[in-house]
């Protein structure tokens, strides 16, 4: 039963909330030890965040996750756990995370409260709307970037803002591509249809595209003078993120991608290999 828990409330997807430690390290605060412990126990409140989420999204989707080729072994689904025994670790993670939230400070508890709002209202309704499921998708990860800059008391910049919110839209569009590339899979998503592919592509490869012109903007902005002395290194990064996406948006149109595309990418040796290029052309630039 134990085990059949820890898949319920998948730790193996804690990693997505590493995406709270990026502001300690866009913000040049890589040598302050209490931005770190802030953005760590920041990311350590998140992770019982998405847990919650996880157990009520798995419970409201029992059913038809017995028709899914792949979430048909989930615990709720297999019929390995009583559902109805289990609900109490819904507001027992989400208490613990707001706990934690509370830790660190106001403005962190208020974007905790807010991403457990959207998950919550994502796993009841919003999921079923086409494209609004997508952008609620993209706001959950963004959301997990602004709390990391409130955790470590700064204001995010708007550069950062558009390019969250661009890139995991895109990312987003990914997962429903690669959801409609498996064969028995497409009937799961009521509000996507095997034809729409390629809207999908088109609409999901065009926002990652946007990232980049976001990303390109931004290092040619005047804000990049003050942090680097030498800023035109990071135009590196534009080649790499764009390599990146066409590769991904390939393996999901091919039906190859087999995981979330940030957990794909936090398994992937080619997307490590290039986020240590990216690491490099930072230093270089500083």
């Amino acid at each position: 039963m134990i085990t059949a828990i820890l898949r319920l409330i998948r730790p193996h997807q804690w990693s997505k909330n590493l995406l709270v430690l990026v502001p300690v390290v866009i913000s040049h605060n890589w040598g302050e030890t209490d931005a770190w412990v802030a953005a760590i126990t920041g990311a350590v409140a998140f992770c019982f965040a998405a847990s919650s989420t996880y157990v009520l999204n798995d419970w409201l989707d029992r059913d038809a996750d017995r028709a899914h080729p792949d979430k048909r072994d989930r615990p709720f689904a297999s019929g390995s756990l009583r559902s109805s025994r289990l609900l109490w670790l819904v507001p027992l993670l989400a208490g613990v995370s707001l706990a934690i939230a509370s830790s660190v400070n106001s403005s962190f508890l208020l974007a905790d409260v807010i991403y457990l709002a959207i998950a919550w209202s994502y796993c009841f309704f919003i999921r079923g709307w086409l494209w609004l499921d997508a952008l609620a998708l993209a706001a959950l990860y963004t959301l997990r970037v602004v709390a990391g800059a409130y955790a470590i008391e700064v204001v995010p910049s708007p550069w950062l803002l558009g390019f969250s919110i661009f890139l995991f839209f895109s990312l987003a569009a990914v997962k429903r591509q690669q959801d409609l590339s498996v064969p028995g899979a497409a009937a799961y998503h009521r509000a996507y249809r095997i034809e729409d592919r390629p809207v999908v592509l088109a609409i999901g490869s065009a926002t990652g595209v946007a990232a980049v012109l976001v990303l390109a903007l931004y290092i040619n902005s005047e804000e990049m003078l003050i942090l680097y002395r030498y800023p035109l290194w990071l135009w590196l990064m534009c080649p790499l993120l764009l390599y990146w996406l066409a590769r991904l948006w390939t393996l999901a149109y091919r039906g190859e991608l087999h995981a979330d595309p940030v957990l794909f990418a936090l398994r992937d040796p080619a997307s490590w290999a290039l986020a240590l290029l990216s690491l490099v052309c930072i230093a270089l630039a500083t």
